[in-house]
Formats: C-alpha cells, structure tokens, sequence
C-alpha cells in the first residue's frame, strides 16, 4: 500500500494520477473533505480506501497499517495569510513529526512537501542551506521547522526521508484552494466573468519560478523510484519569469481580454515574496535528476486548454478506464 496524505489536494490528486498510470491501485488516501468540492479530484482515480485525516491520527496513525510501501505526505495547510499560528504549527508540523517518526520505526520511505516560502525575500539565495532561509510568515515557519528536524536526522535515517521544496505549483485540480490557487486559474476565471483581468501595480518586477505539476509529480516519483536517495531538494525550473511575462501568455490566448492594474495589498507588504528562483545544483547532482523541465508558454497554454474543455479536472487515468483482469 502507498499512504498520500492531502491525496484528494491538488499535489496530491495528480500524484495519485500518475500512480494510477504506473498501475498502482493500492493507495489509501489521507485528507479532510470539510471542503466537498475536493472530492472532483479523486472522481477519476482509482485507491483502495480513504480515510479522514482526524481518524487517521486518532486511530494511531500508520499503527494499524502493515504493509505500506512508502508514505507520500502532501497533505497540509497551505494558506501562506493564516494567521492562527498555533492550528498551523499543529497542522503542519506535529502532525508531521509523528508521521516521521512512525516511517522511521517501519522503515518507510517518507517522502513530503517543504516549501520555497523558507527562503523568504531570497536575499540570500534560494540553496537548500540554512544561510539562505528566513521565513516571513508562520506557513513558512512551519515548513521551515520540520526540515530543520529532518537535517538533524540526516545522519542516522532508517529509511528514505526526502523533503521537496515546491516552488510556484500551477496546473490541474486546484479549483478547491480559493485565494490560493494558481495566478494562472484566476486569470482564467476573471477573463471568463469579466474579459479582464488584474495584476499588482510593479508586477513587471515581481518574478517567481512558475513549475508545472506535472515537473513537480516527475521529480516526486524519481525519488520514489530510487529509495537510496534522502535529502531536502528544490523543485522548480531553476529560471524566474515576471508576472507580466505570464500574463502576456494569458493575453494569447485570450487576445480580446483587457489586462489592469490594481494596487498591492496591504496586508502582504512583508509577507510577500517578490522573487524566487530555484537552485537546482542538488537535484541535478545529490538527486541525480537530468530530466528537463517543460516550456511555461507550452505548460500554461496546456492547462488553460484543459480550464477551458474540463473546468480544470483530469479525467479518467488509463489504470482507471482499462482496469486489469
């Protein structure tokens, strides 16, 4: 059996997509469906069974699970403007302490979701070293905090423990997140209700490293695949692209939309990362990762075709339409 926490997410549900089409049925899915527009992400894959994460921890955890393979922790609170920092440190990081440790028992391959939001404003560079993390806000201390734990781990681990650090995800079956989603998703929204859409004042200097979810499934299934390798590594493009250049990408595909300029939010000012790049000289080398990553123009037009055809759902994965005998 393999475990994926936040598997009816968005990460999460394109993860168990590309199980489905590697032939892996066997997977118990963890989440919270408080939110039931999530269950459109699981509608066409195949799991074995799904269990509310609150039962999960109340029923022990991986205790009462025997055979699991290897243990996908996606699931978390990814709201970066939360402010209750006590739900998330319990959320995000106790939660996955325990999950840590209970692989570490089992001898699990662990493999979970950090978050580029450790580095902060980037001053110091976007490398997997402590000198270049300062986190802005208590989303990112969290995430911060757990891969400190897995660093002081690092030279004793029992299993596989690896920490992917997501830069600015973007691509199907994140309709559920509101506010945070993908600049792409609401782009495409506010040009359907409106024929417009809005950019922040000064966003031809606002750069992030945009990655598609399917780069991001790739890299997490590489690592899968290659049990011997542990380590906390970046997955982005490792090349930053302004939020102008995106939208200029939006424009061609909707050339009748107008684009507008409202003013910053005040409640981001110091909350908010103007720039990421990922360095990606630890994929490449310690992670041994040489596969490209794939063309934004050619990424983002692909995902607006699929928000125009399906609302942004996957459909059936072969494992699902052609099931084995």
């Amino acid at each position: 059996m393999i475990l994926v926490t936040g598997g009816a997410g968005f990460i999460g549900s394109n993860l168990i997509h590309a199980l489905n089409g590697m032939g892996e049925r066997d997977i118990l899915v963890v989440d919270n469906l408080t939110n039931g527009s999530k269950q459109r992400n699981l509608a066409n894959v195949e799991i074995q069974d799904y269990i509310d994460k609150n039962d999960f921890v109340e029923r022990g955890g991986l205790a009462p699970f025997r055979k699991v393979r290897a243990v996908f922790h996606i699931g978390a609170c990814s709201s970066t403007t939360e402010s209750d920092g006590r739900y998330m440190m319990r959320n995000n990081y106790e939660y996955s302490k325990t999950l840590l440790a209970a692989c570490q028992a089992k001898r699990i391959p662990f493999l979970y979701a950090s978050s580029a939001s450790v580095y902060g404003n980037g001053d110091n560079g976007f490398s997997e070293n402590r000198a270049s993390e300062s986190p802005l806000n208590v989303y990112a201390y969290s995430k911060f905090l757990f891969d400190q734990l897995v660093r002081r781990q690092a030279q004793r681990p029992k299993s596989q423990v690896v920490g992917l650090r997501f830069f600015n995800v973007f691509g199907p079956q994140e309709n559920h997140k509101g506010k945070m989603a993908s600049v792409i998703f609401h782009f495409f929204n506010q040009v359907l209700k409106d024929n417009e859409f809005s950019l922040f004042e000064g966003s031809e200097g606002f750069k992030r490293d945009f990655v598609s979810v399917d780069d991001v499934v790739k890299i997490a299934l590489h690592f899968y695949k290659q049990p011997e390798l542990s380590g906390i590594f970046n997955v982005g493009t490792g090349k930053a692209e302004s939020f102008e250049a995106l939208a200029a990408i939006v424009q061609e595909y909707f050339p009748k939309a107008k684009k507008k300029s409202i003013s910053f939010p005040a409640e981001l000012q110091g909350k908010y990362q103007t720039f990421t790049q990922a360095d990606l000289t630890r994929l490449r080398n310690e992670g041994r990762y040489e596969s490209a990553f794939q063309n934004l123009r050619s990424s983002v037009w692909s995902y607006l075709e699929l928000l125009s055809k399906t609302g942004g759902y996957l459909g059936p994965s072969r494992s699902v339409c052609d099931p084995k005998p």
